[in-house]
């Protein structure tokens, strides 16, 4: 049997902007893991198990009298696009198609089936695409399985940024600036994957960050859910109402995560908590021109008593739920802010920074 895992991961700054061209984001790859098994079948069936997704809920919309079932939260959705392009490439580089069986475990929800915000969608994706290369003999680079992991969550996704699958894939710290999709959506009608994944893909950018020393990630969950893509779809629908005051909000997000990248290439903690405290401001007046919440109270409390310690704090991707993330550094009291966390109903989550070791 053949196993291969892909790590979750955080936003720390950029969201919502790293959704558009030259908008970079930060973000962080986690030790929380799903991992894929994949084994030949023994009949002429396959199968996918997963204990976690068995009991997976369906969200639909009304459009009109039809109702409409978003299949974005479902994860066997990412597994079977994944499946989907990687034999595609497969066949490509003229292998033999078998039958075999998935078996999907996640670390990535907690205890009773809540999401952490973690990228599982991701996160299945990057960990399918590697299993079936592996099963295959097909060698693979981290360049490809992000290629082909990006390719195949977008289809089904229809937006995102794909800095996920990024932070699954190559692990760490990284900063991130998304592809050009007319681009790719254009390459996917006229070329092979074999073409596709081989050329330069206009727009991104992925850039391996070494952190300070001393600088310390918290993470606090606020144990409330969100559905990222529902929150891009409102977004996304208020883009053109908003022309003008969208466009300065990505300029000054670009400006924010550029200083921040700064403060990492300088080793500067201070630079780095001074920028997170801007990108939390940019995200708050985002939020009020659309109408949403991105900082809902107990992100808003997670955030409020951390700064309280000398921690500079956040919501974390999308918001509306899920985790907040703080930068400390040595001077910062962890056990103290993590015991008052448990007080307000935050749960701290004892998860570290993951590095993937290259694959060339």
């Amino acid at each position: 049997m053949i196993t291969e895992q892909a790590p979750g991961k955080l936003y720390i700054a950029g969201e919502y902007a790293v959704l558009e061209q030259d908008c970079p984001a930060i973000l962080v790859a986690v030790n929380q893991f799903i991992r894929v098994s994949i084994t030949k079948s023994k009949s002429t069936t396959g199968s996918i198990h997963s204990k976690q997704y068995s009991q997976d809920s369906i969200h639909w919309v009304r459009k009109g009298t039809k109702m409409v079932i978003d299949n974005r939260d479902n994860p066997f959705e990412y597994i079977l696009a994944a499946i989907s392009y990687t034999e595609r490439y497969c066949i490509e580089q003229n292998v033999t198609m078998e039958v075999y069986d998935l078996y999907v475990n996640s670390d990535l929800d907690s205890a009773d089936g809540k999401k952490y915000g973690l990228g599982s969608s991701a996160a299945v994706t990057v960990a399918t695409v590697k299993s079936i290369l592996h099963f295959y003999n097909v060698p693979f680079s981290n360049e490809l399985v992000y290629k082909l992991s990006a390719i195949s969550h977008y289809s089904v996704q229809g937006n995102g940024s794909a800095g996920d699958i990024a932070a699954s894939v190559y692990g760490g710290w990284l900063a991130y600036q998304t592809f050009d999709k007319a681009w790719l959506t254009s390459e996917l009608t006229s070329k092979t994957l074999s073409e596709i994944v081989n050329e330069a893909w206009p727009g991104l950018k992925i850039q391996l960050l070494t952190p300070p020393k001393g600088m310390h990630l918290m993470i606090g969950w606020s144990q409330k859910p969100a559905s990222t893509s529902r929150l891009v779809d409102e977004t996304n629908a208020n883009r053109a109402a908003l022309n003008g005051e969208y466009q300065e909000f990505l300029r000054a997000s670009r400006e924010c995560v550029l200083n921040m990248i700064t403060g990492f290439e300088q080793s500067n903690i201070d630079l780095i908590k001074t920028q997170i405290r801007v990108n939390r401001g940019l995200l708050q007046h985002f939020a009020q021109i659309n109408q949403i919440a991105i900082e809902i109270p107990r992100l808003s409390k997670l955030i409020n008593i951390a700064e309280n310690f000398g921690g500079a704090a956040k919501t974390s991707g999308a918001g509306n739920g899920d985790c907040g993330i703080v930068i400390v550094d040595g001077a910062t009291n962890v056990a103290a802010l993590e015991s008052q966390w448990q007080e307000n109903g935050i749960q701290p989550l004892n998860f570290h920074v993951h590095q993937v070791k290259l694959a060339q």
